[in-house]
Formats: C-alpha cells, sequence, structure tokens
C-alpha cells in the first residue's frame, strides 16, 4: 500500500530509503538499512520480519537475489508481498507477488530500485527512478526527496496521502538521517521541511557524533556551537526564516 525508492549513492557507499502512503506511520514498518551492509524496503501486505532477516542475510555475505528466495520459501503470504534491496557492492533485486493490489511492480537499476502497489499506474515508480538518475548531483537525501516527488505528481498512492519518510546510513549502526511524517495532508511537503529543519543544526552536530573509528566524537563542542552560531546570524542577516517550529524559553 505504498512506493518506495531504495538507493545506495555510489560516490560515498550510504544508504537511503524514501517512502509515502495512504497509510499511517509508513516509516514504521517500511525502511531497514545498516551501514556497510544494505537497505531493504518491505511493503504491500507488509511482513517486517524480512527487513532484519534480509539484512543479517547481506552481512553474511548473500547476494540480494539469493535473498528473494529465502524469504519466500518460509512465508506462506508472500503472494501478497513485495520488497526491494540493495547490498554495499551496489547489488540489488526486487520482489513483487502476484496478489499485490493493481496497479504493482517495481524497477530495478544501476545501484537504485523503486516499488510500489496500489498505485494510480506504472507512471509512478517510472517518474521516480527517472527523476532519481536526473539528480545524481545532489546529496542523496535531496535526490530522494526529488524523486518520490515525482511519484507523487504522477499519482502517487491511489487512495491518497497519509505519511511518508526519509531514512539515510552512512557507515554507522545508526541513521545519518531518519525524518518521518506518520500522519500529515501533504506527507513529502513536510519532509521536505523537516529537512531544511535538519539542515539549521543537526546535520553538523550529526558530523561530531562517535563512530566505529573514533568513539568519542567531538568532546570539546565549542567548535560545532561556534559553527551553528554563525549559520544562525547568516540566516538571520539574510532575511531567512527558519523553517523549524521550535519555541524558545526566555
Amino acid at each position: 500500500m505504498t512506493y518506495s525508492i531504495v538507493g545506495r549513492d555510489p560516490a560515498t557507499g550510504h544508504f537511503g530509503i524514501a517512502v509515502a502512503s495512504r497509510f499511517f506511520a509508513v516509516g514504521c514498518a517500511v525502511p531497514f538499512l545498516k551501514g556497510r551492509v544494505g537497505a531493504v524496503a518491505t511493503q504491500a501486505f507488509v511482513n517486517p520480519t524480512y527487513g532484519p532477516d534480509a539484512l543479517r542475510l547481506l552481512k553474511a555475505g548473500a547476494p540480494p537475489d539469493a535473498i528473494i528466495p529465502i524469504l519466500m520459501e518460509r512465508d506462506d503470504g508472500h503472494a501478497n508481498r513485495q520488497f526491494h534491496l540493495i547490498d554495499a557492492q551496489g547489488r540489488n533485486a526486487a520482489f513483487t507477488g502476484d496478489n499485490c493490489v493493481d496497479w504493482c511492480g517495481h524497477l530495478v537499476a544501476d545501484g537504485v530500485s523503486v516499488a510500489g502497489n496500489m498505485l494510480e499506474g506504472p507512471a509512478v515508480i517510472g517518474d521516480t527512478l527517472a527523476a532519481y538518475k536526473n539528480a545524481m548531483d545532489k546529496p542523496l537525501a535531496e535526490r530522494l526527496l526529488i524523486a518520490m516527488q515525482a511519484g507523487e505528481d504522477a499519482g502517487g498512492d491511489k487512495r491518497g496521502k497519509q505519511s511518508a519518510c526519509l531514512v539515510t546510513y552512512r557507515d554507522q549502526d545508526y541513521p545519518w538521517l531518519d525524518i518521518r511524517a506518520d500522519d500529515h495532508a501533504d506527507p513529502l511537503d513536510e519532509l521536505r521541511r523537516l529537512y531544511a529543519v535538519a539542515q539549521e543544526r543537526f546535520l553538523h552536530v550529526a558530523e561530531t557524533m562517535p563512530t566505529r573509528e573514533n568513539p568519542h566524537g567531538m568532546v570539546d563542542r565549542r567548535a560545532i556551537d561556534d559553527t551553528i552560531a554563525r549559520l544562525e546570524a547568516e540566516r538571520i542577516a539574510a532575511g531567512r526564516p527558519t523553517a523549524s517550529h521550535m519555541v524558545n524559553k526566555g
């Protein structure tokens, strides 16, 4: 009951998934990612066990196209499922069950796949994929948002719209960015607002977080505080309003 895009940035190896649906809190059930391992989107009459199980298989070295029959064989409801995935080498695969609600289908290209069900038509995933490929000069998160909007403009979920999410992972076990609109009249527009808010402060703080290679992260916060203060001053001087709904005390 949704459409989604799963991508791996060829320049960085980072993963991203974006998804939209006329279904509440679609982000809680569809995207599963792990840095240096892969990304999986599971949807339609969703089986959320596909996500963590596929990631375990990817980590063990199984190629994406071998994972599909493994998951299908153990699930009597697989004809109702749809999922697509990519690994750290950029290999990808997709499956759309015979009982998924029309229109349904998937497209797999180099380093990216798009899948959807209960859509207005095939142009939804076709335009999503084309928009992604035409935005390769953009950051991964922005590229995914552009792609999803193209799918929405082509008709999106034939029932309407309600929720969306965008998740990106770099090379760690935690997400670089995880934003969601769980119940919104225009969830993709809300994701764009949240992405703008993330660029004001959050993504700069994310650069300082501990990693596997640097378990301490940044221990002196003065540098990041100075960066955020400078960017905030530049925003105010330029007369740009904040995208945030935050409320300050005092």
